[in-house]
C-alpha cells in the first residue's frame, strides 16, 4: 500500500489497519522518520517538501513490487508526507510483515533505504541563512548498494 500526503498518519491505526485479520503474520517491522531542528551544524526550523505526482508514486510501487518478490512479505506499507512540516512532524512511514521476523526486518530496511535514494522527493529546509535544497547523501547511496545482490 502506497500513500503520498499533506496530512499525518496515525502509526498505531496505520499498522493495525495492514495487518488486520491477517493471522499469517508473525513479524512487523516499522520505520518512522521525523524531522530533524539540525541538519549537520545548522538549525532548521522547517522542512518542505516537494514531490512529482504520478512518478512518485510510480517509484514507490516499483521500490515495493522488488521488495516483495525479493522477501515472503504478506503486506506493506509506504506513507510519505509532503508538504511543509516542522521539527519532531513524522515524514515517512515503511511497513513490512512477513510470517517470520527476519525478513520484515530486512524488508523495512530494504524499503527504507531505496526510497531515499530512488523515489523523487525534494526537500527544502528552512535555516537562520535562508531557504536550503537538501543533497543527495553518500551515506544512502551506499546503504542501497549492500541490497545489490541477490537475497
Amino acid at each position: 500500500m502506497i500513500r503520498v500526503q499533506e496530512h499525518d498518519f496515525d502509526l498505531g491505526q496505520a499498522l493495525k489497519l495492514l495487518t488486520d485479520g491477517n493471522h499469517g503474520i508473525g513479524g512487523l517491522c516499522s520505520f518512522v522518520g521525523l524531522v530533524r531542528d539540525m541538519a549537520g551544524d545548522a538549525a532548521v526550523g522547517a522542512m518542505t517538501l516537494e514531490h512529482y505526482p504520478g512518478m512518485t508514486e510510480k517509484a514507490l510501487e516499483e521500490i515495493e513490487a522488488e521488495a516483495c518478490a525479493r522477501w515472503p512479505l504478506q503486506a506493506t506499507l509506504i506513507v510519505h508526507r509532503v508538504g511543509k512540516l516542522e521539527p519532531g512532524d513524522q515524514i515517512v512511514l515503511v511497513a513490512a510483515a512477513s510470517a517470520h521476523r527476519e525478513a520484515a526486518f530486512d524488508a523495512c530496511h530494504y524499503l527504507i533505504d531505496f526510497l531515499k535514494t530512488r523515489a523523487p522527493f525534494w526537500k527544502l529546509e528552512d535555516t537562520p541563512d535562508g531557504p536550503k535544497w537538501v543533497d543527495a547523501r553518500n551515506s544512502d547511496d551506499e546503504a542501497t548498494r549492500r541490497w545489490m545482490t541477490p537475497a
